[in-house]
């Protein structure tokens, strides 16, 4: 299972799952991405994730 916000991987029995009044699960790592969602950050804009990780290279290889 992976994190929503930062996109790491999450052990088994650890991390949070926030379930929306539409019955649709979010599953972070740690309150540090909770935080940041509530904050209103886009993941893709944070040095930290993996999705910004895959964007800078991206960016680089062209």
């Amino acid at each position: 299972m992976k994190c929503s916000f930062c996109g790491k991987e999450i052990k088994k029995g650890t991390g949070l799952l926030f379930v929306m009044l539409s019955g649709r699960g979010i599953n972070y790592c740690s309150s540090k991405c909770r935080k940041n969602v509530e904050m209103g950050r886009k993941s893709r804009k944070v040095e930290w994730t993996d999705q910004y990780q895959n964007e800078k290279k991206a960016r680089v290889k062209k």
